[in-house]
């Protein structure tokens, strides 16, 4: 008789366990409380605070903060001067908004496979697709572990080319003892609440340099500055000009508040992380049909996700259906990402199937598990059994 809950019997939880969750507590509440009842909901003193205190996490000169993540990734791309026809390699594996902000200023993504490994971009990759209209590159920290930066940079040097890493799963990750966001020209962390701090939705790109800092901040709020230095006719205190076409992508008072709270316990909430994905290791390294996740040695993972990779070798059922089981038994599994350029959008602007056969073909057998610091030990355990009992049923024998 089938054990699993999709054929109806007894699920091994009550109720549904999500896959990622924001872990709000009261002072949280409080400091939040404390800008409502302030002078400034939106454009106040606590944006420049919460930038500052980013930058000086990750060891950052500059951060600008953004309403969201893929807001921060386009005022990157305006930063970098990416126009009409100009090329920037990214990675497949990764959400739409990473190759998205490269069409919004009129340029072309190009898609580089994946390290079968560690799941992202693969620095040869990068370099076979290289053309004289290739201006960027955006690596992405999948899963919160951090891609190989010092091969990405030297390929970066020898082409002239910026680098725009996108962070958004790896806040608190480190890359050869240094955090992420202080090796890329520009480096892009997401607030979601499923990632590692949330300020309800938000984003912010860390730089050291000036000039991309200056762009950005004029980017976000129009195009508009008050600032004397920079006004070319100075009328009076109520005086401003619009010196480039932006947007409204500032974030607020009422965000930054909460950020700045959550902050204070972003490396409790990675600890947490850490010690849930190890948990999640030792107990699946011993199943047969998954694979773990592979950690580079000189990377330290945020573990934003975690994910198995299922072995078609070993298991009868498809991912769909071990997909379906493991829901039923309650446990709010998720797959990340489908590759973008299988997109209708990016098919319509003339992307192929095949391209990267490595992404495709990973994607294919990848499953998100639950994963956030408010997971109790017995959700921890719950997954594991969940786990356990579904590969059990469609391992083959």
């Amino acid at each position: 008789m089938s054990r699993l809950a999709v054929h109806g019997e007894t699920p091994v939880r009550d109720s549904m366990l999500p896959y990622g969750q924001q872990w709000i507590e009261e002072d949280d509440i409080a400091q939040v409380v404390r800008v409502l009842q302030s002078d400034y909901l939106t454009q106040g003193p606590v944006i420049q605070e919460f930038e500052k205190k980013v930058a000086s996490y990750v060891s950052a000169k500059y951060a600008v903060a953004f309403c969201n993540g893929t807001a921060a990734l386009h005022a990157a791309c305006y930063a970098a001067g990416i126009g009409a026809d100009d090329e920037v390699i990214t990675t497949p594996l990764t959400f739409v908004a990473s190759s998205n902000c490269v069409l919004y200023q009129g340029g072309k993504p190009v898609f580089a496979d994946i390290d079968r490994r560690t799941y992202n971009i693969d620095p040869e990759q990068i370099e076979a697709k290289i053309t004289s209209r290739t201006k960027a590159l955006i690596p992405v920290d999948f899963t919160g572990q951090p891609t190989d930066m010092e091969k990405i940079n030297a390929i970066a040097r020898k082409f002239g080319l910026v680098v725009i890493e996108d962070a958004a799963h790896s806040l608190g990750a480190r890359y050869q003892g240094s955090k992420v966001g202080a090796m890329a020209d520009m480096t892009m962390f997401s607030f979601h609440p499923v990632k590692h701090i949330t300020t309800g939705e938000g984003g912010v790109i860390v730089t050291d340099n000036e000039e991309y800092y200056q762009s950005m901040l004029l980017f976000r709020s129009h195009g508009i500055t008050r600032d004397p230095k920079k006004l070319i006719d100075h009328q009076g205190p109520w005086y401003y000009e619009m010196h480039t076409l932006g947007y409204n992508y500032r974030m607020t008072d009422l965000q930054a508040s909460l950020g700045l709270s959550q902050l204070n316990k972003l490396e409790m909430f990675l600890v947490r992380r850490r010690e849930i994905a190890q948990l999640y290791n030792e107990a699946f390294e011993v199943m047969a049909g998954v694979d773990t996740p592979f950690q580079q040695p000189d990377a330290v993972s945020a573990w934003h996700l975690y994910i198995l990779k299922l072995d078609p070798t070993q298991l009868r059922g498809s991912r769909k259906e071990i997909f379906e089981a493991l829901r039923a038994e309650n446990i709010g599994v998720n797959v990340h990402y489908i590759p973008v350029y299988l997109q209708p959008y990016y098919q319509e602007l003339g992307y192929k199937r095949g391209s990267c056969p490595n992404a495709e073909d990973v994607y294919e057998q990848l499953i998100t598990l639950p994963l956030y610091p408010k997971m109790t030990y017995s959700d921890v355990n719950d997954v594991i059994v969940a786990v356990d009992r579904v590969l059990e049923y469609y391992r083959l024998r």
